[in-house]
């Protein structure tokens, strides 16, 4: 009866032998196919697997033929599935995603190597170079659970609730507002500078607010619906989508100068349809809409030289005083 059972199992484990043992580099011969059936106990004749092969492509399994010597040789070929490419993509994410803690990561890189051949599951199981900066992972194993329970919230438009943690200068979790929990009506999840923003209206504060996600603990959806947003507040959420939004600051429109050098830095921050012409043989300039926040005068101070604000005249100024505060401190 074993040996039975088996046997119906022929046309699946030929499908699961072509998916995860054969690309267009790796092929196999029918014998060599019926050779590996026969180890595992099932009868396979060059006849029968032919017509087993015909079988899986008609019925949406696509199963290539080639020549391997003078043999016909098969591999499995599908568009829809992902690419070896498309899965390093993925897994080089995943890998050096800072929200995501190390075990979590480890956890679906495996996952993305069962649903592929084992010469790109290989590929995928190599060590991966991330950057220094990405490789400061989350300790913060919740995360992953606290973004399908927001996700969830914002489908339901449900309320939720949650614990907000900062750090002391001991390095330990403190929650803030002595543990009181928060509630919100979430609007979106928005993800900026390798990390997660809730942007939501706060109910313990009366207004619009975000929220890093690694720093929420207890997240839960309540029963009680979502609250309408005035035009005013659905402005302000909108704003949070914007560039250094997520650390606050006055909105301006501004003019920068930059130096040729910084073209492509330049199109990689504000993207390619930034308004942007030529100053001199040396320099360009661009209009752009900025919140004046924390990250973007880091973000342009670095360049020294090379970058300079030209209007507004009130937001030159206040470049110069941070400058000078900076110089103060040394």
């Amino acid at each position: 009866m074993a040996g039975a059972s088996k046997q119906k199992q022929k046309l699946l484990r030929m499908e699961q032998i072509f998916k995860t043992q054969t690309d267009e580099n790796n092929v196999i011969t029918g014998n060599e196919l019926i050779e590996i059936l026969e180890k595992e106990g099932i009868k396979a004749e060059r006849k029968t697997i032919y017509d087993d092969i015909a079988t899986l492509n008609d019925s949406g399994v696509a199963i290539e033929t080639v020549k391997k010597g003078h043999s016909n040789a098969y591999f499995y070929s599908n568009d829809e599935d992902f690419s070896a490419e498309e899965l390093f993509i993925l897994a080089s994410a995943v890998a050096s995603c800072r929200f995501l803690t190390s075990r979590k990561s480890n956890e679906l890189i495996s996952k993305l190597q069962r649903i592929t051949n084992k010469f790109t599951a290989a590929q995928l199981g190599r060590q991966i170079h991330v950057a220094q900066r990405s490789r400061n992972k989350s300790v913060n194993e919740t995360i992953y659970y606290s973004i399908n329970t927001i996700q969830n919230a914002i489908l339901k438009k449900k309320k939720i609730t949650f614990r907000y943690y900062t750090y002391n200068t001991l390095k330990k979790r403190q929650l803030k507002h002595g543990g009181e929990p928060y509630l919100v009506s979430p609007n979106e999840l928005v993800w900026e500078n390798d990390n997660y923003y809730l942007t939501c209206l706060c109910h313990n504060h009366g207004k619009v607010c975000r929220y890093r996600v690694d720093r929420m603990t207890d997240v839960n959806i309540t029963d009680s619906k979502i609250a309408a947003f005035s035009d005013d507040e659905k402005k302000e959420l909108e704003s949070y989508k914007s560039l250094y939004s997520m650390y606050g600051g006055e909105k301006k429109e501004l003019k920068i100068q930059f130096d040729n050098s910084l073209m492509d830095t330049v199109i990689d921050r504000f993207g390619e349809n930034v308004e942007c012409m030529k100053n001199s043989d040396d320099t360009f300039v661009i209009r752009c809409e900025i919140q004046l926040a924390p990250t973007f005068w880091g973000w342009l101070f670095q360049f020294g030289q090379k970058a300079k604000i030209l209007e507004p005249f009130d937001v030159c100024k206040n470049a110069r005083a941070l400058i000078n505060e900076l110089l103060d401190q040394y």
